[in-house]
């Protein structure tokens, strides 16, 4: 009893290793479980140019904030001749360009690819919080413009977000009052409507920013950012469409900047712009979460498959299969009652099958095993001693192994010169064995032992070769403290076989009949 109980409290603890690992890798470094799985990647150039004169040249860009949403894959900074170097500060990112002198058009490059992370939810900092709303600064006419304007629209909202949206409702209306025409200023520009919205509400006491950002459209060239309003309602930020009066971020929208500060400012040069480019592509899931993993040197990735060359990794991915043939072989034995030769057989010989196909892999086992079983009888007539018979074995194996491969290479016939894959030790070994078995109980046990290894061998192929599961066993290896914990639990069985339920049918009939 002692023994059940270590070995249940073991079972369960493996069990709980590999299935807690393999849940924190998907839920927390984002590996997918499905083979298919897809992400789209956002590749943004954004491209400075201006006209310099021949003056030191200092240039300032804004680089858009790192958020948990989205992952940064790569970032590239390109110019001629120009020193870089990246800022920080309390208003974000900067790049920085800076040369000597230069002098005619001038160009420089910032390109970004990012995608989103689902796994993230962001969450507002302590550092975000905002300072106390600053009053603008209006003339007399301006001002009773806008206080009455702020009194219509107070009176239809309940809170910051109602008054909000009903002040950006208000401004957009299609028939604007006489106050509303005076606040917008007919010939007002975006960024005249943005800092207007902002400065009415800090006269009602409430804190809002600028946020600009792109639209994530696929081929969409020689783009600007795109105004939009974030305001605190006391517990978080909030974003609103400055033209419509919606709340929250679109799922095409990137976040460039935050705050008033400037997109881009150049020293020493003139008629400075910026334009983006946007193109999009679709990627593994697996793929990028492995390169962020090793970016961010996760222990879990950098103590890894992952770690290792790729021809070894090639070599794991065979490997790591050998577990699910291992499973399979303990169901089929232990629970079907289907008598093998051997446990490992049917394993390597579905190995071999991987590398051949299933037909080819079958007719070529089938050849080999029936030329080396009649090779393997002669011999025994020979009376030669175990270690020299089945060293002789090898050598026919080999043999026609070469044969099967050089006929079939004159027939044409390329599936049958896959045949070297078959491990010609196991081969050897199958056909002394097979024919030991046929000494000592006769034809049918081999037919039986040699059909039940093929037909194991098949079912562990069909598995093996299953995409999902060749790549949960490669991207998941804990994989096999799972398959460890079932076939620890499955070495405990005792009870009947599906065979021998069938065995015993009839025997369980006259048990009900009465009939002894």
């Amino acid at each position: 009893m002692h023994a059940k109980l270590r070995l249940y409290i073991l079972v369960i603890l493996i069990m709980t290793a590999g299935i807690g690992l393999i849940l924190y890798k998907h839920l927390i470094l984002g590996f997918p479980l499905l083979p298919d799985d897809k992400k789209l990647v956002w590749t943004i150039e954004a491209k400075i140019d201006f006209i310099a004169h021949g003056d030191p040249i200092i240039v300032s860009f804004a680089l858009p904030p790192k958020n948990p949403n989205i992952i940064f894959m790569e970032e590239d900074f390109a110019s001629p001749d120009y020193g870089f170097s990246e800022l920080m500060s309390q208003a974000g990112r900067r790049a920085q360009w800076s040369k000597r002198n230069a002098i005619g058009t001038q160009t420089a490059y910032y390109r970004l690819s990012v995608y989103e992370n689902d796994r993230v939810i962001a969450k507002t900092a302590p550092s975000d919080l905002p300072a106390a709303p600053e009053q603008p600064e209006f003339d007399e006419v301006f001002k009773t413009a806008a206080m009455t304007l702020l009194d219509q629209v107070r009176a239809k909202s309940a809170n910051i977000t109602i008054f909000t949206r009903e002040l950006i409702q208000t401004l957009n209306s299609k028939s604007p009052s006489q106050n509303q025409r005076l606040l917008l200023n007919d010939h007002s520009s975006v960024d005249y409507k943005t800092n207007l919205v902002i400065n009415l509400l800090a006269l009602e006491g409430i804190s809002a920013r600028i946020v600009r950002g792109l639209y994530l459209e696929d081929g969409r060239r020689r783009q600007s950012l795109s105004n939009f309003i974030e305001v605190h309602d006391g517990e978080r930020w909030i974003i609103f469409n400055q033209d419509s009066g919606d709340s929250g971020k679109p799922d095409d929208f990137l976040i460039w900047q935050r705050g008033g500060q400037s997109l881009l400012d150049v020293v020493g040069g003139e008629h400075s712009q910026v334009s983006f480019s946007i193109i999009k592509h679709v990627q593994s899931t697996r793929n990028l979460v492995i390169r962020e993993s090793m970016n961010k040197q996760a222990s879990l990735i950098d103590f890894s498959i992952y770690s290792l060359p790729i021809e070894q990794q090639n070599a794991f991915k065979m490997i790591l299969l050998l577990p699910i043939g291992a499973l399979i072989v303990v169901i089929i034995r232990l629970l079907i009652g289907i008598r093998t030769s051997g446990t490992f057989m049917p394993i390597l010989i579905a190995l071999a099958l991987i590398q051949t196909t299933l037909v080819t892999g079958i007719i070529m086992f089938l050849i080999v095993v029936s030329i080396g079983l009649l090779i393997r009888s002669y011999l025994s007539h020979l009376n030669l001693l175990f270690v020299a018979r089945i060293s002789a074995v090898i050598i026919v194996v080999i043999g026609i192994m070469a044969s099967i491969s050089i006929i079939s290479n004159k027939l044409g016939l390329s599936q049958a010169l896959t045949i070297t894959f078959f491990p010609m030790i196991i081969l050897a070994w199958t056909i002394e064995r097979m024919s030991i078995l046929w000494e000592e109980d006769g034809a049918r046990e081999v037919f039986i032992q040699g059909a039940g290894s093929l037909l194991t061998a098949i079912i562990a192929y069909l598995f093996m070769t299953n995409r999902i599961v060749e790549y949960m066993t490669f991207n998941f290896p804990e994989l096999m403290l799972v398959n460890l914990a079932l076939i620890l639990i499955l070495g405990q069985y005792t009870g009947y076989r599906l065979s021998e339920l069938y065995r015993f049918k009839s025997l369980e009939q006259g048990n009900v009949s009465g009939k002894p």
